[in-house]
């Protein structure tokens, strides 16, 4: 990999863990340790994208070579490079948990390419010191939801990291996929991901819960250098700058779930990144049915604290979390405490201008947060499939009436024959209003289903979609998972030859396993 240019700041300027023993253990006054990831027995590519390849500096005939493999199984370690582990806490569930750290997850190196600089890392790629009890293994089933969903959501225009490779490693994992005292063999995989780095509100948390005040320091500054070097000023002004644009590109983050109906599932603040992508695809899921209290998590399923409708109040929490590890660099709480206050406020303006832009509005009237209100009301009187709706609604034109329009977007509803009596009333009434709000646009029918095409997806990564990915990779056939890949690079495009993938959830998908809720293991 001739164009593999090496380049590791992280490690040549933050203080590394200088037990290099691959023993769970407490790590202090450091934040990563070195470690190696565990050599597969069997390494396989299943598949990989010529796309981030080309990237990071890979050229699509290097994706073919054993050096590739070897280097993104784990198998063999890059050329001057020195894997590691980060070291960072959080909150789980709303619930301090001390130190986390990358327990299944490696960063092989950093690499620097047409003036960018990319963290390569092996998720599922062995035991580190920060494992904790579990093993630092990944297998398939959830090395497939990862690599699948990554790329989805970077189509879809949602910030996150992207996915380079998914391999077989040629060993068996042990799972208990439900938690229920049922664990089984599995087939273990890696993926390789890459993002600017993966550094996490956690990361800030550790050092202050630890009082590890010079590291903290160190830290932000580190970040402000590398990853925001228009922030100028003052230290104390630049630490301030450095939370407002986390903030701010957090909010972007959640506002683009909430547009596409994303469900994260896991918003532990050590899951949350300082650059406002998306990290740690664990049990995600969109919303199938519009319900704004929905978690594809089992382990959250009586408190719903990740639920779809909470997410953006998470962010803020988690922000409050962020805050607070950022403090003592500050000493001030009220400038901290303005931006999270306005972290809301801000987010429920934008909110209306996305939510707008998703009926085709594209200007705004006093009214028209009783119209959104309204819409999430009646979304929720029968089951009514988000994407399909929201999709279909660019078809319902100024002079429809409210019949043609419930007409129109009639395919949404899961159970059709309750859209009768009082459901129907209130559909027909929401429907005058809207045609009645459209005909205030200037837009032509045409402009203004165009605009709503490319917000609105047509095509998203179900559940059910992904499980029947995983059933076909069980049995050896990978040719689903090229098939969802490609369907997901263009997802506001019509692709009319796979029709088949723009349906409502089927019902053999409402309670299977990986199709509705799915384990932290998924």
């Amino acid at each position: 990999m001739k164009n593999l240019k090496i380049n590791n700041r992280f490690t040549a300027e933050l203080p590394a863990d200088p037990d290099e023993t691959n023993e769970i253990r407490q790590v202090k006054n450091a934040l990563f340790s070195y470690v190696n990831p565990t050599k597969p027995s069997n390494p396989k590519l299943i598949h990989a994208s010529e796309e981030v390849a080309d990237l990071v500096g890979i050229s699509a005939e290097e994706i073919q070579s054993e050096s590739f493999l070897n280097a993104f199984s784990g198998k063999e370690i890059l050329p001057d490079t020195k894997p590691y582990a980060m070291c960072y806490a959080g909150h789980q569930f709303g619930n301090w948990a001390g130190q986390l750290g990358d327990g299944r997850a490696i960063n092989l190196t950093e690499v620097e390419y047409n003036n960018d600089f990319f963290t390569l890392q092996l998720k599922g790629a062995g035991k580190t010191p920060y494992s904790r009890t579990a093993d630092g293994l990944a297998v398939l089933r959830s090395s497939i939801r990862e690599y699948l969903c990554a790329e989805a959501m970077y189509y879809l225009g949602v910030p996150t990291t992207r996915s380079l490779s998914l391999m077989l490693s040629g060993d068996e994992v042990l799972r208990d996929i439900l938690y229920n005292g049922n664990p089984a063999y599995e087939k273990g995989a890696i993926v390789c991901r890459v993002a600017p780095s993966f550094i996490r509100f956690g990361s800030f948390e550790m050092l202050t819960a630890r009082n590890e005040l010079k590291n903290l320091k160190q830290f932000v500054e580190y970040n402000i250098k590398y990853y925001f070097p228009e922030i100028k000023g003052e230290p104390k002004e630049q630490y301030l700058q450095f939370f407002k644009k986390v903030a701010d590109t957090t909010r972007e983050m959640i506002l683009h779930w909430q547009r596409v109906g994303f469900v994260h599932g896991v918003m532990n603040t050590d899951n949350m990144s300082i650059h406002g992508i998306t990290i740690d695809y664990g049990p995600y899921g969109w919303l199938e049915n519009y319900d704004p209290s929905w978690t594809p998590n089992t382990t959250d399923s009586q408190n719903r604290r990740y639920r779809f409708g909470n997410q953006p109040q998470v962010a803020q929490w988690n922000l409050y979390q962020l805050a607070n590890a950022l403090y003592p660099l500050i000493n001030e709480a009220e400038p901290l405490e303005k931006i999270l206050e306005s972290f809301i406020i801000d987010f429920d303006s934008d909110y209306k201008t996305m939510f707008l832009s998703k009926l085709g509005i594209f200007t705004s009237t006093e009214t028209d947060s009783k119209l959104i209100t309204a819409l999430e009301t009646v979304l929720q009187l029968s089951e009514t499939d988000m994407t399909i709706f929201f999709r279909n609604l660019s078809k319902v034109l100024k002079s429809d009436s409210a019949k043609d329009a419930i007409e129109k977007i009639q395919d949404a509803f899961y159970i059709p024959e309750e859209i009768s009596g009082e459901i129907l009333e209130s559909w027909k009434k929401w429907f005058s209003v809207y045609i009645e709000r459209l005909n205030t646009e200037d837009l032509s029918g045409e402009n203004r289903a165009e605009k709503m095409n490319k917000i609105n997806p047509k095509y998203v990564l179900r559940n059910y979609m992904a499980q029947l990915a995983i059933d076909a990779a069980d049995q050896g056939d990978y040719s689903l998972i090229n098939e969802l890949y490609l369907l997901l690079q263009k997802p506001y495009d019509e692709q009319p030859e796979s029709e088949k993938w723009f349906v409502k959830r089927p019902d053999w998908a409402r309670s299977k396993v990986g199709c509705s809720m799915l384990s932290c293991s998924s």
